[in-house]
């Protein structure tokens, strides 16, 4: 019974890319380990860049325009 834990930063991300790395995930797990996707759990937390960081700095403040 994989579990999928799936973060991302929250940036616009739609409804049919969540699906589409939903089904991307699942089918990995299928593929290459055999699992069965009706017991395939994919989960995904969108994280705000405020509270994501790289370094020394966070995620909100690297995409600024320099």
């Amino acid at each position: 019974m994989p579990y999928i834990n799936v973060r991302i930063t929250d940036e616009g991300v739609t409804k049919e890319q969540k699906q589409a790395i939903i089904a991307g995930c699942t089918q990995l797990m299928v593929d290459v380990l055999n699992k069965n996707p009706a017991t395939t759990f994919v989960v995904i937390d969108e994280v705000s860049t405020d509270n994501w960081g790289i370094g020394f700095d966070q995620v909100t403040e690297l995409r600024k325009p320099r």
